[in-house]
């Protein structure tokens, strides 16, 4: 009589080991628990980040520098320009300008490197120019701009706008061209007409491009209203830091920079939500 363990080997039965198996409800607990993990990690480096930069500023500030100030004399100077409202006013009137020309910008380069990207002879006829453009700095033509439109916002929101449209009217249609043609034909094959291929293909493929350039675009932005402030403005960060340059006051100066760039932090933050939100399906590191 044969007993379990002479049995051959096709007609043998493995008992699961509930060691190795893992339910379901597991495998979530342990994702959940990876990603607090992973949260923390975060915050614990952004931390250490932050401290690192105090103690190299504390240092620059000690080593000698004449008039460099300290994170202390930054802060308290801040602190006046809040209680006045002057450090509010000039923040609000710099992000009015860049979300009306950022947003302007976006609004128009989408659309626009949709169809370069979808239709090569539109692409030919554009390219060339908007790779002329796109070498030619947006604060070279402030000048211009200021001539033509006068001084007040108009040539400022100009300049951003002509800044984010450009980063992200090149983002946009290179990621339409880069869109795997098997996927296209894929879609072709089982009886999509061209409108089914460009809302269910084209247009998720190319999302991750287009906040890439959006990202890029809003940084332009910033370092775009700055440098037209800082020629005609009467009123903006870059404006106050015009005029705390020509009383040397670099507490001020200072204030505005940090200012700028927890404000674009801030704005670019944003952006990367919004890219993990509508690109959760790539693969990730």
């Amino acid at each position: 009589m044969k007993t379990p363990v002479d049995a051959p080997a096709e007609h043998r039965t493995e008992r699961a080991d509930p060691e190795r198996v893992e339910s379901p409800k597991r495998t979530g607990g342990t994702r959940k628990k990876a990603r607090g993990t992973g949260r923390i990690t975060a915050v614990l480096l952004a931390l250490a980040s932050a401290a690192l930069g105090l103690l190299v500023w504390v240092v620059l500030a000690n080593s000698g520098i004449e008039g460099f100030p300290g994170p202390v004399v930054v802060a308290r100077r801040a602190g006046e320009l809040i209680a006045d409202g002057t450090l509010f006013e000039d923040a609000g009137a710099s992000l009015k300008r860049v979300l009306i020309g950022y947003v302007l910008g976006v609004v128009l380069a989408v659309p626009v490197g949709f169809v370069m990207g979808w239709y090569p002879v539109v692409r030919r006829l554009i390219e060339p120019w908007l790779q002329f453009f796109r070498m030619v700095p947006p604060l070279a033509i402030i000048p211009l701009a200021i001539v033509l439109m006068g001084i007040d916002e108009t040539p400022k929101i100009f300049v951003i706008f002509l800044a984010s449209f450009l980063s992200s009217v090149v983002s946009t249609f290179q990621g339409v061209v880069a869109v795997d043609v098997t996927l296209v034909n894929a879609a072709r094959v089982l009886g999509a007409r061209d409108p089914q291929v460009f809302l269910g293909v084209v247009v998720p493929a190319s999302t991750p491009f287009i906040l890439v350039g959006m990202r890029i675009g809003l940084g332009a932005s910033w370092a775009t209203v700055v440098a037209a402030e800082l020629i005609a403005a009467q009123g903006g960060l870059g404006f106050r830091m015009q005029q705390a340059q020509l009383y040397y006051d670099l507490p001020t100066i200072f204030v505005q920079l940090i200012a700028i760039g927890a404000i674009g932090l801030a704005m670019d933050r944003l952006l990367l939500v919004a890219e993990r939100r509508l690109t959760h399906w790539q693969e990730r590191r």
